[in-house]
């Protein structure tokens, strides 16, 4: 991006006694920025407003540097929330960008990053799930993908939720018969498994199916992804009708069955609209101070689901402000589709235009409707943001009242706004894993959560896996240099344990100097381990309970049930993840073919493990340079 540092101006103005303090204090701030853009050029670039403790303000663009900074001297004409932004200015800090579409880039970039209390703020940051279908394999799975695009394959999406991805790919086994299972699963089998007898699936992994036909059901089902489910039920229905004047019913029954779940799901979907075959349809609600922007993602033609945010900003925003920020913010982890249909035109649309044009690498458009059925579906987005956010507002209202009660049950100042829930799981000290929850006043925060892979206690030791996973919990939160006081940092830590598990905490909170920082309770399950008779732990207090319908133990109750949840959870992946591996998975030249041939020939891999070279050249496809690889593999040679 070609960018630059600047220096940094500091705090010196003097000789303001006389004005009363809150007026010293914007006089002083409004100084030091027109010293320090007296210094600026006059090009594109992003600055940064920052305090005397050094945390950043706000973060801002813009196409000229030192008007723009400039035009927080005349504090006369801001609202108040500018005039307290500029009455805490202490220093300021600017990038110079080449153009000002970078500037727009690096500003979403920089608050995304550092979260500064005066700008608008999406904070709901989690990746959307895709529908993969892998080139690596004569016969490929359909699967659900999340995270980095990083296999080669095809990926659909993006889709609202994994409840939509599955919902898709329900229907996707049942109208195109594709496997679902694991390359090493799939490798292994010797006979159909139970997805082939519910006709859900055509057993290529046992030769039911020829590579071409395999290959014409992939066709299918990546043309249906692609918007192409009405050809696809049309072909269907001449294909059941080919067969049942054939008098083959069997297989006219057969594709009666899949152009009925073709259907199914386009009667599940919201809402469809002609024309609109790759957007994105972003509506905006307000209410008491609030913002809902409710997005609904349509590809290829099929609406793939919808999710609600609920950004942070100032009351006297205004709605294009808004939107223009959470667009900017939004798509700068976000994939840009063609075009982008508003309820507001947001602010610098143009530029938001460009820079999204840059990314996608071709024209993008963003549009509000007036008339027509593009209107009516804006009308629908927007109903639905209405909806979220009085959802949103009962939720927090209840919310607010429990975590009252639990800042007094725990004699803490004020409310919590961010609670860390932990809990362990294994099974006899395998699979070990530590898991991290996190909620506030808004509910669970499902983006924060957090897994930690066990590696140095020893196995069932739960004191040491809690010690473990706080240790390095906290360490990684100093050495980042997390404010104590912002958002970030825990209030309560709630763990899941008694005595024991919260002297283990107790001692790495003390040793890394931060016991005074955060409220720390351990929660157990009291005689039998029967709910509502749980014991509470506190430092310096007797063991306690609450009656058994008190509104803050079930409270409670939640979050530790879903610090469980969430722990077993990551458990139950881990432990899958070491059963489905094979021996041969790491055997290089390998693939699914001769692994297939190696399992078919001795029965397992642990045979395979100890074979001999001359055994191993008995198998099909297996020369005796592979064979002498995969002994030498086995046998550290």
């Amino acid at each position: 991006m070609g960018a630059e540092f600047q220096g940094s101006l500091k705090n010196s103005c003097t000789g303001l006694d006389y004005i009363p303090m809150s007026e010293i204090s914007l006089q002083r701030g409004a100084e030091i920025i027109r010293e320090f853009a007296n210094k600026l050029p006059e090009s594109p670039g992003v600055y940064r407003m920052l305090n005397a403790g050094g945390d950043v303000l706000y973060v801002g663009k813009a196409k000229s540097l030192k008007k723009r900074v400039m035009s927080y001297t005349n504090i006369n004409r801001h609202p108040e929330r500018l005039k307290r932004m500029v009455a805490e200015t202490d220093t300021m800090e600017v990038v110079n960008t080449g153009t000002e579409v970078e500037a727009l880039l690096l500003e979403s970039n920089m608050i995304k990053k550092l979260k500064p209390r005066y700008n608008i703020l999406l904070r709901d940051d989690k990746s959307f799930p895709y529908i993969l279908i892998p080139f690596d394999h004569d016969y490929p799975r359909v699967m659900k993908h999340r995270g980095a695009q990083k296999t080669k394959g095809e990926y659909f999406g993006p889709f609202a939720s994994a409840g939509a991805v599955n919902q898709t790919l329900n229907v996707m086994q049942r109208a195109f018969l594709l496997r679902n299972c694991t390359d090493s699963y799939f490798a292994q089998r010797a006979r159909p498994c139970l997805q082939y007898h519910i006709k859900r699936c055509t057993a290529p992994c046992v030769d039911k199916v020829s590579k071409e036909e395999y290959a014409q059901q992939v066709d299918e089902a990546r043309a249906f992804l692609s918007g192409k489910s009405r050809e696809i039920q049309e072909k269907y229905a001449k294909q059941m009708q080919a067969a049942s004047a054939e008098q083959d019913y069997e297989e006219a029954a057969k594709y009666r069955d899949r152009i009925r779940a073709l259907s199914a799901i386009q009667a599940r979907q919201d809402i469809n609209v002609s024309g609109i075959k790759d957007a994105d349809v972003v509506g905006l609600y307000r209410r008491q101070g609030k913002s809902c922007v409710q997005v609904f993602f349509f590809r290829g033609g099929q609406n793939f689901g919808n999710r609600a945010y609920f950004p942070r900003h100032q009351n006297e925003e205004e709605d294009g402000a808004i939107l223009g920020a959470f667009l900017a913010q939004f798509y700068e982890s976000k994939p840009v589709p063609p075009e982008v249909i508003v309820s507001n035109i947001p602010d610098d649309k143009d530029l938001l235009e460009e820079a999204l044009s840059q990314k996608l690498k071709r024209k993008v458009a963003i549009s509000k409707p007036s008339r027509g059925v593009r209107k009516r579906l804006m009308d629908f987005v927007q109903n639905n943001a209405q909806h979220a956010m009085e959802r949103h507002l009962l939720e927090q209202a209840s919310e607010a009242k429990f975590l009252e009660g639990v800042a007094e049950l725990f004699d803490m100042d004020e409310p919590p706004q961010r609670i860390e829930v932990y809990d362990n799981s294994h099974i006899s000290g395998t699979n070990m894993v530590g898991g991290m929850i996190v909620a506030g006043p808004e509910g669970f925060r499902k983006s924060a959560y957090r897994k930690f892979n066990i590696k140095t206690a020893e196995a069932a030791d739960d004191y040491g896996m809690m010690r473990e996973v706080l240790s390095r919990r906290f360490t990684r939160l100093l050495k980042e240099e997390v404010d104590k006081e912002g958002e970030e940092w825990p209030d309560l830590l709630l763990i899941d344990g008694g005595k024991g598990q919260l002297s283990a905490v107790y001692e790495v909170l003390e040793e890394l100097g931060i016991l005074d920082d955060v409220t720390l309770v351990a929660i157990a399950k009291g005689p039998d381990r029967n709910a509502g008779r749980e014991q509470f732990f506190m430092t310096g207090k007797k063991q306690f309970q609450l009656p058994v319908n008190d509104p803050v133990l079930h409270y409670l109750q939640r979050l530790r049930d879903e610090a469980h949840r969430f722990a077993i959870g990551a458990h139950r992946t881990r432990r899958k993840g070491d059963i489905s591996k094979s021996p041969l998975d790491g055997v290089p030249g390998i693939g699914a073919k001769r692994k297939r041939a190696l399992l078919l020939h001795f029965g397992s891999g642990q045979a395979v493990s100890g074979a001999s070279v001359e055994d191993l050249q008995n198998v099909d496809g297996i020369s005796k340079s592979t064979a002498q690889k995969i002994y030498d593999y086995f046998h550290d040679a």
